[in-house]
């Protein structure tokens, strides 16, 4: 195949997202080519973002030329309409929306998780600084890695607030990741993936969160290794779903679904929608940081526009549900201490 046929895209293999969206092109057989980079080496010739996200996608441009996107979920629906076959949305209004949630939650509250575990432990830091530089160039020599990588590790360090963590964070966001950890266990048994025996959407960004978490991470990695065999074993495999042959049958009924997912929209209630309903109140305000209880423990942080709008974007697919379906996701959703995300939704 040409390399022009193929959809082309900028990442790196420590952006959980990168790896979120490169297991989705395999599973749902997308040409695609890979460039290896970042925001300071970008492609010679290619456009840069409205916002320098990784991984950054190259999409055609009416009249030629590229069309630089970022943003894994809205690529992930794009491509949906683009092309047909290998679905990762459930067409099934229920599971869609619980996949919708799903996903949010591993890309806007378990990224959290990922910044923390990579850059908070000494041991972490440690780690992580030597990889990013020689994942940028992996011709760099020693000295020049080295400098690259103190550089880069003391900037993060010094960031961790912007996510959240802190002393008094890091015990909420730890015991979140642990529960989480066993709850996919006790989840992955039923039929192999989060909706049912094909993977979603939400599997694929639940597997990019622990990509890092679980291999790279020497910390989180060590918690998700002992804690459950299963679930390391899983991002291997999700890695290239290539030769899965999924069927429609193979999502989960609603029935199913409401059963199976109850553990997981719990940990949803517990720690995501505090958060996203304290954002968007500090947001609607023109606050720029906010402080809320999180699972018992304080918690604060700046405000993030962008999560407002992933509020909102999740209020509106709820709306959008049909009359039948809004009531029994409102009953599950309440269940799992999720509800209150909609309440001024009527």
């Amino acid at each position: 195949m040409d390399a022009a046929e193929r959809l082309e895209l900028m990442g790196a293999p420590g952006s959980p997202y990168t790896r979120k969206m490169l297991a989705v092109l395999r599973y749902r057989h997308i040409p695609y080519r890979i460039l290896w980079g970042g925001h300071h080496n970008p492609p010679d010739g290619y456009p840069d973002p409205k916002v320098k996200l990784l991984p950054t996608f190259y999409f055609p441009a009416q009249g030629g030329g590229r069309e630089a996107l970022v943003d894994s979920t809205p690529i992930i629906r794009r491509l949906e309409r683009d092309y047909p076959g290998r679905e990762v949305i459930p067409q099934e209004r229920e599971l869609a929306f619980y996949n919708d949630l799903i996903e949010d939650f591993a890309d806007e509250w378990l990224t959290k998780a990922m910044f923390h575990y990579r850059w908070y432990h000494k041991a972490d830091r440690d780690n992580a600084g030597p990889l990013l530089a020689y994942w940028a160039d992996n011709t760099l020599p020693a000295e020049a890695a080295d400098k690259a990588a103190a550089k880069f590790t003391q900037r993060q360090f010094e960031r961790l607030h912007v996510v959240g963590s802190n002393d008094v964070t890091a015990r909420t966001i730890e015991a979140s990741f642990e529960r989480l950890v066993d709850i996919l266990d006790a989840l992955l048994q039923l039929k192999g993936y989060v909706l049912g025996a094909r993977p979603a959407s939400a599997d694929f960004a639940i597997h990019g969160q622990l990509t890092q978490l679980g291999i790279i991470e020497p910390t989180s990695a060590r918690v998700l290794g002992r804690r459950s065999p299963r679930l390391r074993a899983w991002l291997d495999r999700v890695e290239d779903l290539s030769g899965l042959d999924p069927a429609p049958g193979d999502w989960f009924t609603p029935d199913e679904a409401r059963s199976a997912l109850a553990p997981l929209l719990g940990e949803i209630g517990r720690v995501y929608v505090p958060f996203l309903l304290a954002n968007a109140a500090a947001g609607a305000a023109g606050e720029e940081s906010w402080q809320a209880q999180i699972d018992g423990r304080p918690w604060t942080q700046p405000t993030f526009p962008y999560q407002v709008k992933c509020l909102q974007a999740l209020r509106e697919a709820r709306t959008a549900l049909p009359a039948n379906v809004r009531e029994a996701v409102d009953t599950t959703l309440e269940t799992a201490g999720c509800k209150a995300l909609f309440d001024q939704e009527g």
